[in-house]
């Protein structure tokens, strides 16, 4: 068994995902990358696998196969698929797509997953949510799964403590990455009023939730376990809402 933890991050190809794994490489941690393509630009020594996480059959089998071969200290769910529409534009298809790739996926990398963690000794589970959890408009079905993330972390966190491994959810705000700049144009009125509610009056970055992801990945983080972490300028704490 290699002497490096190893780590896997689904959604790995840009954004968040990416910004994680690159943070992770660096860190020391084996890295395993999960997305639909593998990105041009990636290290030719980079591990990375190509899945479509909206396919849990071929997701179980993926992650089965790179755990069977040694154990996982750390889980990274960070695949999502944002529909950006009305309530009465929402077709029951876009709920149902939403619940693969945002709730569903993420429970069968766990359950594959997890049994490693209990013969470590030790495991860490980050989840991905959004501030969209507490109400977004346009987003019936993002909203609706990522804050089915914070609930399913929270129970996963209370039945997982006995075997030392902690379950934490991050819930990004605005951040610089193409999906938020596909859902959110800058044009948009919305998006202006968005901006101008987030006290620090910036969009974050995807290398700064890469840090928060670091942090909970930390051995030294292990009494930290059941917790949402808001990263949004300060915007759930303004007492404008968008």
């Amino acid at each position: 068994m290699t002497t490096r933890k190893r780590v896997l991050v689904t959604g790995a190809s840009r954004g968040i995902g990416r910004a994680a794994l690159t943070r992770l490489r660096e860190d020391g941690y084996q890295a395993i990358g999960v997305a639909r393509t593998r990105p041009a630009d990636l290290e030719d020594d980079a591990d990375f696998h190509c899945c479509d996480l909206d396919d849990l059959a071929m997701t179980q089998e993926l992650v089965t196969r790179l755990a069977n071969t040694a154990p996982f200290y750390g889980l990274v769910n960070n695949a999502a698929i944002a529909h950006t529409t009305s309530l009465d534009d929402t077709r029951p298809s876009d709920m149902e797509e939403a619940l693969r790739v945002n709730v569903s996926a993420s429970l069968v990398c766990a359950q594959a997953l997890v049994p490693g963690m209990r013969e470590l000794g030790a495991g860490r589970i980050v989840n991905l949510s959004s501030r969209a959890a507490l109400g977004k408009i346009n987003r019936t079905a993002y909203s609706a799964t990522k804050a089915a993330v914070i609930g399913m972390s929270r129970t996963w966190a209370l039945e997982l403590a006995p075997s030392a491994i902690t379950v934490n959810v991050i819930a990004p705000g605005p951040i610089a990455t193409e999906m938020f700049h596909t859902a959110s144009p800058p044009e948009d009125p919305r998006t202006q009023a968005l901006m101008a509610a987030v006290p620090l009056q910036r969009v974050g970055t995807p290398e700064e939730v890469a840090h928060l992801i670091a942090f909970l990945l930390d051995e030294r983080s292990g009494f930290v376990t059941g917790q949402t972490l808001h990263i949004d300028g300060g915007l759930t704490t303004s007492n404008v809402r968008i």
